[in-house]
């Protein structure tokens, strides 16, 4: 009897099933030994897996290019950076003391009563005034710093470059940028000289440094018995983690022109000085 032709059909078909498995399995073994894909792969699977490798191997990613740190300030970089009487307008003289300068008329409590927004802003106010006092606008500096002062008649400019940490100066930056706002009228009271009315509006200043902000602060009260008002320029620019600093003013007014000039030529300076040269003319006692 002959078998019927479905009966070897589903032979052969079976054998080619069981041949095609042992093949898919010898190319599996196979690509599990070499890392060859297998003929079962698609093109996508292939490319699916190289990325993976190569996100996984430690050697096929470079590491992102750090931005490089700017130049560090040294000591004497700083007295160098020091603008000079040359520097300024006007009939200015070099100060033998200017450290010592301390205005009483910033000696006091700030009235917190008075603030509609409350403590939070008579704070910042506060830091204001005390930091003006303090001769530290910017905070402490955390490396090399130098400051010298001059004075022409009544008026004295105080001027400081120094290093600060940058993420602290930004932050000090970002405060002084909100003072006109914040602090555009308050009430002082305390210490020796009574009641005063202290107003704080901004300054415009030359586009110079990475960052800048100035404020022009008058202190109306009495002295002696007499009213007295005492106007000071305050500047700050800013370049990378270092600073200058300016308070130029007194009772007999600030000097605008004096305080742009010591901005513009300070910062010009300071940069000199990161670049690796010597500004001239050079500071006195500064070789």
């Amino acid at each position: 009897m002959t078998t019927p032709r479905p009966l070897v059909r589903s032979s052969r078909v079976l054998a080619l099933a069981l041949a095609a498995g042992t093949l898919l399995a010898t190319a599996a073994c196979s690509d599990g030994d070499t890392g060859a894909p297998s003929g079962s792969e698609t093109a996508s699977t292939v490319a699916e897996r190289g990325i993976a490798a190569q996100t996984a191997s430690p050697t096929s990613t470079s590491p992102s290019a750090s931005a490089s740190p700017g130049p560090e300030l040294t000591e004497r970089g700083a007295r160098q950076a020091l603008i000079t009487a040359e520097d300024l307008e006007d009939d200015w003289t070099q100060a033998d003391n200017p450290r010592e300068w301390r205005d009483s008329l910033l000696v006091g409590e700030v009235d917190v009563a008075a603030f509609l927004t409350g403590r939070s802003d008579a704070s910042e106010c506060q830091r204001l005034v005390d930091a003006l006092y303090d001769e530290t606008l910017l905070g402490t500096p955390s490396g090399a710093s130098a400051l010298t002062g001059f004075q022409d008649g009544e008026s004295r400019l105080l001027y400081q470059v120094a290093a600060y940490d940058e993420a602290d100066l930004d932050e000090s930056m970002r405060w002084l940028k909100s003072l006109p706002d914040t602090c555009d009228q308050f009430t002082l009271t305390g210490g020796d000289s009574g009641d005063r009315t202290v107003q704080v509006i901004g300054l415009k200043l030359p586009e110079t440094g990475d960052a800048r902000q100035g404020l022009t602060m008058t202190v109306k009260g009495d002295s002696g018995g007499a009213p007295t008002t005492l106007t000071l320029d305050v500047a700050a620019v800013q370049l990378g983690a270092d600073a200058i600093t300016v308070t130029n003013g007194g009772l007999d007014g600030a000097s605008h022109d004096s305080t742009s000039a010591a901005v513009e030529n300070g910062t010009e300076r300071l940069q000199e000085v990161r670049a690796g040269r010597t500004p001239r003319p050079t500071p006195s006692g500064v070789s």
